[in-house]
Formats: structure tokens, C-alpha cells, sequence
């Protein structure tokens, strides 16, 4: 999709596009093992690599070079291997000439940096704290929920390190049960203190997060799935059983920050979660900077594009622990040695 959108900007021949389109496909793929088991931080970094890739297949196609064609229908392309197999067939809808283009629309906000089939969960949690009271009272938690829920982030997908401590940010920001167990204790959820090893690692976290189990609900997932904005939903019914065999349920629909949740965000809102993620990180006057930048958008010049962005205080960045293959060769004795005698 990158690769398109920078054909199109840039007035490219249809079979120019085509061909980077093949190019940066083959250059980009990855499993949904990257969202599975052991997560690392390369889950993060995947959209900008394939942005980073689209850009430079569109300027070798440009130079004449070509790609691995066709990359999708081929006998050992894309569909055959990575999708329905050799015999599959798709039907890929494209707007028509001049049709509005709304795909933008089925994007939503994130409140919590969390899974987006989290968000409204976490909200549900900070509404079912109080209602429970003592946690340590909880027999059990059950999330009934979509299909894509259930075998993401909960317990269908049969990954142990959905329920390990140790487990890292990314894993553990595709856990359901975590989640939803810190959240019932918190009241809410933080970017970075929620996931800390500490936090991860209290006992009686850990007491309540394996007590949280999921289960796939028909309905919720036919809501997922639906393409109607007042049906699609992204939650669940939670039904928390007590030791003394009593229920609390409640239910949720869609996150409170949704366009059509309890609280949709609104400019100051995305304002505040912008200086919360960047406290500590990026200085006060540089937020500022950027937050004008953005609020002149349309305005902007070509040469003041560069001003989307924002930059981080080198004294805020402190020493590399460690070194990599680029820098390995002055940072060795051997290295040095042969240094001295050149």
C-alpha cells in the first residue's frame, strides 16, 4: 500500500506501480509469528520497515529495475504459500475514479497503549474494580468475546507466555488475561509502569491473571466482523465469579475513546496522551514546537514538512550498552592492535 500511495503521488506509470508493489511485497513479509509466543520489539518496528522498503522499491523500479512477477497469483508467490494456497482465488474491491476514500474510517483510536481488542476491556475493568471490591475474593474471570480476540490475545491462543511474568512488553501487551487483570487492580492502564518486570511479577497479580481465561462468543464475533458502525464492536461480556459462588457481569461494546463510545476523544484528549507518552523523553519546548507544527498542518510549505516530526534531547538519550557489527571493529582489542601496527 505504501509503495501505491507513493506511485500515485509521484504521477508513476500503472505498470511502475505494479512493479514496486511486487517488489516491496517480497522484501516485507511477515508471519503473524511476529504477534505470537516470544513478541519482541520487532512487532513495532515492522510498519516502518515496510514503509522504509516501499520507498526504496519505488526508486529502483524507477531506475529500471524490476521484481519476482507476479508476486501474488504466481505457482510459488504470495497467495500460494502465505495465503489460501495454489487454488485460491480473491476479489479485491477498488474504489472507483473519483470515489471518496473512507478506509481512514475503519481506524480507531487507542487511549491505552495496549492490543486494540484491549482497549475496551481496560475500560470495562476500570468500571468492574469497584463493583468486586476485594480481588482476592475473584474464584474466576471469564471473558466471553470475538473469535479474533479469543485466539490473539486470550486464552485460545494456547501461548504459555500469555501467562509467564517474565514475558516480554510486547507479549505481554498480547495478553488479554494480563491486561485485564492489571487494569481491574489499577483502575486503569500506564504506557510503561503497567508493563514493568516489578508489576508483572507481583503475586498477587499473578493470583488474579491466572484465574482470567477467555471463550469465543458467536455473537461478538459476528459484531466484529459486521461492516455496520452502530453493530461492529471490538468487546465482550465478562462474568467474574466470586469464591462464595455469587456473579458479576457486565458488558461493553466499544472502547470509551471510540467515535461512538462513552467518551470519544477530541483534540485535547490526543494532546494530553501526546505529552504523557513523550514525558521524560522529549523536552517541554520541543512538544510544543511539534503540537504548533501540527495545528498549522494545512498551511505547512514543503520545506517546513520536516517540522512533523520532533527530536529528543541527546543528554536524554544516554550510553549505548552495547555495540553492533558497524561499530565492532573500534571497539575490540584485536581491532585496536591491528590499528597500530597499520
Amino acid at each position: 500500500s505504501a509503495a501505491a500511495g507513493i506511485g500515485a503521488l509521484l504521477g508513476l506509470p500503472t505498470e511502475t506501480i505494479y512493479q514496486a508493489v511486487q517488489q516491496a511485497l517480497h522484501v516485507t513479509t511477515t508471519t503473524r509469528q511476529s504477534r505470537k509466543g516470544e513478541i519482541s520489539s520487532w512487532k513495532a518496528y515492522a510498519p516502518a520497515f515496510a514503509g522504509k522498503m516501499a520507498i526504496e522499491a519505488v526508486d529502483r523500479v524507477m531506475r529500471g529495475e524490476g521484481a519476482p512477477s507476479p508476486a501474488y497469483e504466481g505457482e510459488d508467490g504470495f497467495i500460494a504459500w502465505l495465503l489460501g494456497g495454489p487454488k485460491a482465488e480473491y476479489t479485491v474491491p477498488l474504489p472507483e475514479r473519483g470515489e471518496p476514500k473512507r478506509a481512514i474510517l475503519d481506524t480507531y483510536t487507542k487511549e491505552h497503549s495496549a492490543e486494540y481488542q484491549s482497549q475496551a476491556l481496560i475500560d470495562l475493568a476500570r468500571r468492574l474494580g469497584p463493583k468486586i471490591g476485594d480481588l482476592a475474593a475473584v474464584e474466576s474471570i471469564v471473558i466471553h468475546t470475538s473469535h479474533h480476540t479469543h485466539f490473539v490475545i486470550g486464552t485460545g491462543a494456547n501461548d504459555p507466555q500469555k501467562m509467564d511474568p517474565k514475558a516480554s512488553r510486547e507479549t505481554l501487551d498480547h495478553s488479554i488475561m494480563y491486561i485485564f487483570a492489571v487494569a481491574l487492580e489499577n483502575g486503569g492502564w500506564h504506557h510503561e509502569k503497567s508493563y514493568a518486570p516489578e508489576r508483572a511479577g507481583r503475586p498477587g497479580t499473578i493470583e488474579l491473571w491466572r484465574k482470567i481465561s477467555t471463550v469465543e462468543d458467536p455473537e461478538w464475533t459476528k459484531r466484529y466482523h459486521s461492516h455496520d458502525p452502530r453493530e461492529k464492536a471490538f468487546g465482550g461480556r465478562v462474568v467474574v465469579t466470586l469464591k462464595g459462588g455469587s456473579t458479576i457481569s457486565d458488558e461493553i461494546a466499544l472502547a470509551d475513546a471510540h467515535p461512538l463510545g462513552a467518551r470519544p476523544f477530541r483534540r485535547p484528549d490526543y494532546i494530553r496522551k501526546f505529552r504523557t507518552l513523550a514525558e521524560g523523553v522529549i523536552a517541554s519546548a520541543e512538544q510544543d514546537r511539534f503540537i504548533a507544527a501540527v495545528e498549522r498542518l494545512p498551511s505547512l510549505r514543503a520545506g517546513e514538512l520536516l517540522e512533523l516530526t520532533f527530536a529528543v534531547d541527546r543528554s536524554r538519550l544516554g550510553a549505548a550498552a552495547t555495540h553492533g557489527i558497524f561499530d565492532w571493529p573500534a571497539k575490540t582489542p584485536n581491532s585496536q592492535q591491528r590499528a597500530a601496527r597499520a
